[in-house]
């Protein structure tokens, strides 16, 4: 659903005089019927307005150009952000795999919600980390060597996995629907779960934190994360 619906923004973005549902169908190469329900849920969602007959841009979008939204964008990834800590009720990370290194995009905090404490660089942890191992378990075999050819693994913790290829075997056998774990591999007294973010060449993931004595919240946590994280990248990638 996430890569159609971005095809049908594409191709209305396109047309900034309106494109209507049979022309959307003909681009898309996809029935009216299933178009028309897709446009109408991104139209809830604020993306698309129908007038005229026709489907535009929603809200803001149809008043900016291309090099004025990525702050909209931003501000649209970060609200979703908040909306999912308040629902889980603890922090929220955005983050992607890009030139060969990690980076945390975003983070959502709150006082009944912190962030886990960066005692060690996460770019260079990814091994022990949640979101380092949802962002590795992505890549392929040669890109996942080469990150730890050059960011080593080290012992953070006494949970920490230390042996390269034992973390390669659980990495390559990772399944892309289950939420990767990290319990107390980065930090002692903090449990972490991380779930995968992608559309086209993108490698990303959405990731919780808490404290150890809520780890029986983790699970259910990482389900509400997979089920909001096509929102999201379509916030961000719009």
């Amino acid at each position: 659903m996430l890569r159609r619906a971005l095809r049908l923004l594409e191709a209305v973005d396109r047309r900034p005089g309106g494109v209507t549902t049979g022309e959307l169908a003909r681009d898309l190469s996809v029935p009216p019927p299933s178009v028309q329900r897709l446009a109408e849920e991104l139209e809830i969602e604020g993306y698309l307005t129908f007038a005229d007959g026709a489907w535009v841009l929603g809200g803001a979008f149809a008043l900016l150009g291309r090099q004025s939204r990525e702050p909209l964008v931003r501000a649209r990834m970060q609200h979703r952000l908040a909306e999912l800590r308040d629902e889980i009720g603890a922090a929220v990370y955005f983050s992607r795999y890009h030139d060969g290194e990690l980076t945390v995009e975003a983070v959502s905090t709150a006082d009944h919600a912190p962030a886990v404490e960066e005692w060690v660089d996460f770019r260079a942890t990814a091994h022990a980390s949640a979101i380092g191992k949802c962002l590795l378990s992505q890549l392929d075999h040669e890109g996942r060597l080469d990150h730890l050819a050059r960011h080593p693994v080290a012992r953070l913790t006494s949970r920490t996995i230390t042996d390269p290829e034992q973390l390669m075997h659980r990495l390559e056998r990772q399944p892309a629907t289950v939420p990767v774990l990290d319990l107390q591999e980065y930090a002692l007294g903090t449990v972490c779960a991380a779930v995968p973010v992608t559309a086209g060449s993108t490698v990303g993931c959405l990731a919780t934190s808490m404290p150890v004595g809520e780890m029986h919240r983790l699970r259910a946590a990482a389900e509400v994360l997979a089920a909001r994280a096509a929102p999201l990248m379509l916030a961000m990638a719009v």
